[in-house]
């Protein structure tokens, strides 16, 4: 029987096939339920830069100050005090969900700028994340801040975390660069650990009869991981980094792709949230069925055969 053991930033991996962050992992009895269905890994939400600043200056009370004046003005923002988990809530979370499970618990956090919330980087190793995930969701809306200007700076932030942490650290990157494979190897200079393809941002509808904009996120469909795919490929042995894949792994063959291209880790949400945690299991046992079927030994045998240094024309990429 082929091997399906795989190893994503030095951490040992039971299976290519983990959780990405969604409402599953945002309590223990949830990522224990992940843990006995099978996957390998949990990420959990991203601690956000907005919500440790609201913690730490009192924020939010000095943005509601005058709303009734400009009621529009506080919309533009999240309601951070709600959103996911608040800080000491993050930091318990980490620690019991440790107790409770064997498999890698990698939090998340999100931050834009420099600031405080780095102490947060060093309490979450403290808190005992096996890894952390650093999200880089920012929508640049400046028109006279350049594509150099954003990647220097997020270069810049993860030699700062890099610093601050010495647990492994990977990078979430958006697919909205002008040159996708030169900030991969940038942010593999600067000492990201892996590189997590693609982030799935909230995007703006509008409420024509409310004349309001609403975020909204819509569950994942296979058709998302081509993208994926086709930027893994192209980074694969090519970074020191390890590369994962997020949005778009619904089933077996999907996770066979994201291997193939070059991925460590297939990390799996949407498919998981529409037919429940038990989906794991089926989707491990056809993965185990089909690389004896094609006669792959193991996992790691098969990682990286499509990547763009492998396949005889990497001018299909």
């Amino acid at each position: 029987m082929s091997l399906l053991e795989s190893r994503y930033l030095g951490l040992p991996l039971k299976s290519p096939l983990a959780a990405s962050s969604s409402p599953l992992t945002d309590s223990v009895d949830g990522i224990c339920r992940l843990e006995d269905h099978g996957l390998a890994a949990v990420v959990l939400p991203s601690l956000f830069e907005e919500q440790l600043e609201l913690e730490s200056v009192g924020l939010q009370a000095d943005l509601s100050r005058g709303s009734n004046g400009f009621a529009e003005a506080a919309s533009f923002l999240p309601e951070l005090a709600t959103y996911n988990l608040g800080p000491d809530h993050y930091l318990e979370l980490i620690r019991r969900a440790r107790e409770r499970v064997e498999i890698p618990v990698i939090a998340s956090l999100n931050g834009t700028s420099p600031g405080g919330w780095l102490d947060y980087a060093r309490l979450i190793e403290q808190a005992g994340a096996s890894a952390l995930e650093l999200n880089l969701y920012a929508i640049e809306t400046d028109p006279l801040r350049t594509g150099v200007e954003i990647e220097t700076r997020q270069r810049d932030m993860v030699r700062m975390v890099r610093e601050a942490v010495s647990v492994p650290l990977s990078v979430k990157l958006s697919p909205f660069y002008s040159s996708i494979a030169n900030v991969g190897c940038g942010l593999d200079d600067a000492g990201a650990q892996g590189l997590v393809m693609f982030n799935r941002f909230y995007q703006p509808d509008f409420d024509i009869v409310e004349r309001e904009v609403v975020n909204t996120l819509a569950l994942s469909h296979p058709s998302e991981l081509l993208v994926r795919l086709h930027w893994t490929a192209i980074l694969s042995g090519r970074v020191r980094a390890d590369l994962a894949i997020t949005g778009g792994v619904h089933e077996a063959e999907d996770v066979v792709k994201c291997v193939m291209a070059g991925a460590r880790v297939a990390f799996m949400a949407s498919a998981l949230l529409k037919h429940g945690t038990g989906h794991a299991r089926r989707v491990l046992a056809e993965l185990a069925d089909w690389l004896d079927e094609h006669e792959y030994a193991s996992v790691e045998q098969m990682c990286g055969c499509m990547g763009y240094t492998a396949v005889p024309n990497p001018a299909a990429f």
